[in-house]
């Protein structure tokens, strides 16, 4: 679809010279008023009591988990391979106050089902993408953050003016991703009839209805729709009203206290000194849509 394909070309375009590195290679310091996409690499960092950071070390880089489908937050360019997004930012951060520059780190791409063993079994050694904190997961794996708190909204077109939240979507075509979280919240919800509700495989699918009229919102958290909203502004909106809570956390080994602990501390510190808003401001942000500043939640 051209009008897609126009989306993602601004997407890269546009983020590309403040937010994505290729793979393997440094990306440019930004400073002054813009945002700073890459912190600079610390030297002589030591997490003592951390098997995941020994392990790092003695490989010489960082294994980072991370999606590639999702713009805006883990998007990886299918023709450079440069990655760009919030998520990626995040750990791209992490790592350099870890003391592991661009040239250091590998990016793994996981899907959401295979995380918590790539985290157990040290294919990766922490996780930056859409990881929503809950005490199932935390049965297995621990959590840093959040780093930011999502929430399920809805998608529209720039001129739409009807939809105003979940309670107006009577009468509309909703579309998510089958099987997951928000459609199931819409159905069990009755937030629309069922004969409204579209499913796809992927949320870019839904956008593509959204564009050409054939649905009326697309539904899942605020932070991926945000994504897509900041590859064509001037087409589609974020409504803005939440009716979940989804707080995103850095995926690491359970028992990892000392790392948990640090990377708590970095993003701690970003939240503070300007950093996590300058980084949001490049990518996310790029929807036209604002974000609370998260609490770090240490345990």
């Amino acid at each position: 679809m051209r009008v897609r394909s126009l989306a993602i070309g601004l997407l890269v375009g546009g983020l590309a010279l403040t937010a994505c590195g290729k793979e393997g290679a440094p990306s440019d310091n930004v400073t002054g008023g813009g945002p700073s996409t890459t912190a600079a690499v610390e030297t002589d960092v030591t997490v003592e009591g951390s098997p995941t950071f020994d392990r790092m070390k003695q490989n010489g880089k960082v294994v980072i988990g991370v999606k590639e489908d999702q713009p805006g937050l883990g998007y990886k360019d299918p023709t450079t391979g440069e990655y760009s997004g919030f998520d990626i930012e995040i750990a791209r951060l992490i790592a350099a106050k870890l003391g592991f520059g661009e040239d250091k780190i590998e990016y793994k791409t996981v899907q959401s089902a295979g995380r918590e063993a790539a985290i157990t079994n040290g294919t990766v050694d922490y996780y930056v993408g859409t990881y929503t904190i809950n005490d199932k997961r935390k049965q297995q794996i621990s959590f840093a953050g959040p780093y930011f708190v999502a929430g399920q909204d809805l998608l529209v077109r720039k001129d739409e003016e009807t939809i105003k939240g979940k309670d107006t979507l009577k009468g509309k075509k909703v579309c998510s991703v089958t099987g997951s979280t928000p459609i199931q919240r819409i159905r069990d919800e009755a937030l629309t009839e069922p004969s409204n509700i579209v499913e796809f495989q992927g949320y870019s699918q839904c956008v593509d209805k959204l564009l050409t009229k054939e649905v009326d919102a697309v539904t899942t958290d605020d932070a991926i729709l945000k994504g897509f909203a900041a590859q064509d502004p001037d087409a589609l909106k974020v409504i803005g009203e939440t009716f979940s809570e989804e707080p995103y956390g850095v995926g690491l080994p359970k028992d990892d206290k000392a790392l948990r602990d640090k990377v708590n501390d970095i993003l701690e510190a970003a939240l503070s000194d300007g950093t996590w808003q300058s980084i949001y401001d490049s990518t996310l942000g790029k929807s036209g849509s604002t974000a609370e500043k998260p609490t770090i939640d240490r345990y």
